[in-house]
């Protein structure tokens, strides 16, 4: 599923949380994962609210003391025992801003305004939903700046504030008039999610989500609002089959670990698995460990939705004790799929924006069944088209 934000008066971890609920994500889905971090002493609801001339959802998030500072390491150490890729992004992204604002290592930095309940229940929640809708990609408008100051235990600082400069680095802005448009948290987010930026994607609606802010605005509705779609065909082709997830571009998940001890049926056995559950790739590379030895480093590209099923599965298939998670960005071009037809077979010519290439698959199985070189039947099927 694709997420195409419109930050109508601005976004926020709490806005963003609202419009994915609104949007159809499960509130029971956002709280068991906030539970997952080990946090005491909250409680979590979303209720409906007259904003403007709208109706909207707000979240709602009571807590039992009102401590805002946390050092960062805590809340990237909670985040990632609920295994939600984004959560743990947004976090170690505050802090490497922070830290570098500050001039402290980012495992030094102690949060002030951003350390507390809220900051942790918005980005895991928002991690939660985004997992619960399966989204795998997110786009958005361009997100107003805002303007002004803002007080904080740094002092007066200008609007934006520097953390959430530093976050939308990369971002498309516009201006905005006075007051705090992105916060620190929202900006995070949007790091973290790989948003790409600009109107929105060809895809099927399939759900509108109203997430409210705090402030009262005397000539608007104060949201930010989320449209829900399947993403359509490239040149008139599927992207994926029904319930199948979207493997072609977008924020993906790359899973590695190093293996000494495993055999190439193993790997070869593991890849075989990953790609049917739905990885978007997988790869195994030689590699020289301590001591001379030799091993593989077995890589699994995944969409952010299907990430924790194959981590399970590389751990169980080969005995590995650790690997590493890593967000990266997936650019897919256009392609479309053409049939040639040889020796009575249908043969699918893949094309793309600098070239074509017949299927593997359909000519080793004409090689099979004729008794044909595969290299013939190549350069039949380029002569075909």
């Amino acid at each position: 599923m694709i997420v195409y934000l419109n930050p109508f008066t601005g976004l926020a971890g709490d806005m963003l949380l609202g419009a994915l609920l609104d949007a159809g994500a499960s509130l029971d889905a956002v709280r068991q994962a906030v539970a997952e971090t080990g946090l005491t002493g909250w409680r979590l609801d979303a209720e409906r609210v007259r904003t403007g001339a709208l109706t909207a959802t707000r979240v709602l998030i009571e807590v039992d003391d009102d401590a805002t500072e946390r050092p960062a390491a805590q809340l990237i150490t909670m985040a990632a025992r609920t295994g939600l890729t984004v959560a743990e992004a947004a976090l170690t992204a505050i802090a490497e801003v922070e830290g570098a604002l500050h001039g402290v290592p980012p495992a030094d930095v102690h949060l002030h305004e951003l350390g507390g309940h809220d900051t942790l229940i918005d980005i895991v929640g928002c991690a939660a939903a985004l997992r619960d809708l399966r989204v795998t990609r997110v786009h958005s408008a361009p997100l107003p700046l805002g303007g002004g100051t803002v007080h904080t235990r740094h002092g007066v600082l200008p609007v934006p504030a520097p953390a959430t400069l530093a976050l939308l680095k990369g971002a498309r802005v516009r201006g905005g008039e006075a007051g705090e448009a992105v916060t620190p948290t929202g900006a995070a987010l949007l790091h973290a999610m790989g948003t790409a930026y600009g109107p929105a994607p060809e895809m099927t609606l399939r759900a509108t989500g109203y997430g409210a802010g705090g402030r009262v605005l005397p000539d608007r509705p104060n949201v930010t609002v989320a449209m829900l779609g399947e993403p359509v065909a490239m040149l008139g082709e599927p992207v994926a089959m029904l319930g199948e997830p979207v493997a072609g571009e977008g924020t993906q998940i790359v899973l590695s670990t190093n293996l000494d001890d495993v055999t190439g049926e193993v790997l070869g056995h593991v890849i075989e698995r990953a790609l049917a559950a739905g990885a978007a790739d997988a790869w195994v590379t030689p590699a020289v460990m301590k001591k001379g030895r030799p091993a593989h480093v077995l890589h699994i590209l995944t969409p952010l939705e299907l990430a924790d099923d194959l981590q399970t599965l590389v751990f169980a298939e080969t005995g590995s004790l650790g690997l590493r998670r890593g967000v990266v960005e997936k650019v897919a071009l256009p392609r479309h799929v053409e049939t040639v037809r040889l020796h009575g077979r249908d043969v699918r010519m893949k094309h793309g924006p600098w070239g074509v290439k017949p299927e593997y698959d359909d000519l080793a199985a004409l090689a099979q069944a004729t008794g044909r070189p595969l290299r013939e039947l190549t350069r039949e099927a380029f002569d075909a088209l």
